[in-house]
């Protein structure tokens, strides 16, 4: 990017920051950083160590409500829950053991990156005030989609200069789950009193018809600000409504209707091009509804891929890989530890790890450390201790050579020292043999990432280990989406957000599943919902398909479903209804 201008995601932006400055907040700055998967097994040693029911207290609840509370800048010392919710007692007690297990650890999680910088910027006004400086224009993109942390930084930022520019859609409001709080951009121009408002309201991506559906269907949200978008598109089609039995009919459809624009078999419409498989899309609500669908598309051989499933970072091989660079970077960093210490087996099990784990905990050391200070003593068997030197030595080789080679290099050399790749070899599997080319693209991407910093001599190259950990820990969902394969894009609504297809199937348009029902709906929850249909109606260019089946199983069991009332919302006369095709 130019000098001078930062481009990036907010929490990428804060780990940026935090690698400058974090040491006022006691960390060092090789610092790591958790994602969820690492969040939740550190939760869950955590809430072990306290004894807590995982029945009664979800892990998966704890490690949300721990999210839910830095979003809204909330430190455990400052979370007070009443005495008489048995929940948040426990949240108290996990939040806290928590954080200071991660301070040990010299790691931090997604939550902690936004929070950080709030206190950072509260401890030292001179660290704010430089970023001021810096920041004399402060623009922010999808501004719908901020929490209240992030909106908080934004004020603080532009506090100096008074310089703001943010660009959002409320209607496209769909991360209320996530922290994202819409009121940000509702009350925008009462916190920045002098705005100038510019309505965007000329759409270039869809026909009218579609236009003029989306504008039906969220013009019933009650709390928005008021927008009617237009196009000069051509009027289109008519939407398509069918009306399937169950699940495995709509399924059929959605293939019959692939199949019709990717050969042009239409009526009446012989020798026209057929579309490529890359401009059709199915959303859902759910993951679960894929699995029908998936299973019609495997059956006729159409190619498909799931955007927003298993990631490329979130698969085994890549995050024990990973694991080894992390702790090479920052030796302070249990969680790895724990994970790559017995892959490849080396005779270290899970017993001997509690034992080291309590006698770090009672030392006050960091689990390597602890490791470290545990082969003088003698309740470990000669033989233990021969293969945790073994292994300490392995690592203090690796963080030597971290200094001269780069982290390809680093990552080849541990693979072959290590003998993890030797082991897939042998494996010889399948799956080992698609472990192994997972490995070899992790590889390709260091590689290329080592090509564009050659580029950018303003960054230093020891850093460039700690900077790829960066990428890889903050990368999301839409960073992971591709269409260069010729192929059928299935996804949920919420993973649709950003993107466009000329085809679109939005399938289940049911009560229960859209809108998907919670415990406790309220209207704002509805209000969420009829956006997330907003989002995934206006992805659609030129076609759009609506489906709903009459009966959907549930837990093995068919259930009637009613028509989803944002269908009630859609003038009868741009719809037109697909008949039942006989069998």
């Amino acid at each position: 990017s130019p000098k001078g201008i930062w481009i990036s995601t907010f929490h990428s932006a804060c780990a940026r920051i935090l690698r400058q400055h974090i040491n006022y907040l006691g960390f060092e700055r090789n610092f790591v950083i958790y994602d969820e998967e690492d969040q939740e097994r550190h939760l869950k040693a955590v809430m072990k160590e306290l004894d807590l029911d995982f029945k009664m207290f979800h892990p998966r609840a704890m490690q949300s409500s721990i999210d839910r509370l830095k979003n809204d800048g909330v430190t455990p010392d400052q979370y007070r829950p009443s005495q008489f919710n048995i929940f948040g007692k426990s949240l108290a007690l996990v939040y806290q053991r928590y954080q200071e297990d991660l301070r040990r650890n010299n790691g931090v999680d997604f939550g902690d990156l936004l929070l950080f910088v709030t206190l950072l910027f509260k401890k030292n006004p001179e660290v704010l005030r430089s970023y001021q400086n810096f920041c004399q224009y402060v623009m922010v993109d999808e501004f719908q989609d901020t929490n209240l942390i992030q909106y908080q930084l934004i004020k603080r930022l532009a506090e100096r200069h008074q310089n703001i520019c943010v660009v959002g859609d409320d209607d496209q409001s769909i991360y209320r789950w996530r922290g994202a709080e819409v009121g940000n951009i509702l009350n925008f121009e009462r916190d920045f009193p002098g705005t100038k408002v510019i309505t965007l309201e000329q759409n270039y991506r869809s026909t009218q018809h579609i236009l003029q559906a989306a504008n039906h269907v969220v013009k019933e949200n009650r709390l928005r600000k008021e927008k009617i978008l237009w196009t000069e598109n051509p009027e289109g089609e008519l939407l398509t409504l069918y009306v399937a039995e169950d699940e495995a009919d709509e399924a059929r459809f959605v293939v019959r209707k692939i199949s019709e624009h990717v050969h042009r078999s239409f009526p009446g419409n012989p020798g026209s091009a057929g579309r490529p498989y890359r401009d059709i899309a199915v959303f859902y609500r759910i993951n679960a509804q894929s699995r029908a669908i998936e299973e019609e598309l495997v059956k006729h051989q159409i190619p498909y891929t799931i955007v927003g499933g298993m990631k490329f970072y979130e698969r085994k091989e890549i995050k024990d890989i990973l694991a080894y660079l992390k702790l090479i970077a920052n030796p302070s960093d249990g969680i790895s530890l724990k994970r790559i210490i017995n892959h490849p087996p080396r005779g270290i099990g899970e017993k001997t790890m509690e034992r080291i784990t309590v006698f770090s905990r009672e030392r006050g050391l960091p689990l390597y450390e602890g490791m470290k200070e545990a082969l003088k003593e003698d309740w470990l068997s000669p033989g233990i201790r021969e293969r945790i030197g073994e292994f300490i030595l392995l690592i203090e080789e690796f963080r030597q050579e971290a200094k001269t080679l780069s982290p390809s290099q680093l990552t080849l050399t541990l693979l072959a020292r290590t003998g993890y790749l030797e082991r897939l070899k042998e494996e010889g599997t399948d799956g080992a043999l698609s472990r192994i080319e997972n490995i070899d693209e992790l590889v390709n991407v260091l590689t290329e990432l080592e090509r564009g910093e050659e580029v950018d001599e303003t960054r230093p190259r020891e850093v460039s280990l700690e900077s790829f950990l960066d990428k890889v820990s903050l990368v999301s969902d839409v960073d992971l989406y591709e269409d260069r394969e010729n192929r059928v894009s299935l996804m949920t609504l919420h993973c649709a957000k950003g993107l466009e297809f000329p085809i679109v199937l939005i399938v289940g348009m049911e009560e229960g599943l859209l809108p998907h029902y919670r415990r406790g709906e309220e209207m704002e929850d509805l209000e969420e919902e009829r956006r997330l249909c907003y989002v995934g109606i206006t992805r659609a260019k030129e076609k759009l398909y609506l489906s709903r089946a009459e009966k959907r199983s549930t837990f093995g069991v068919g259930r009637a479903n009613l028509a989803s009332r944002f269908l009630d919302e859609l003038p009868f006369e741009l719809i037109q209804v697909e008949e039942k095709e006989r069998r």
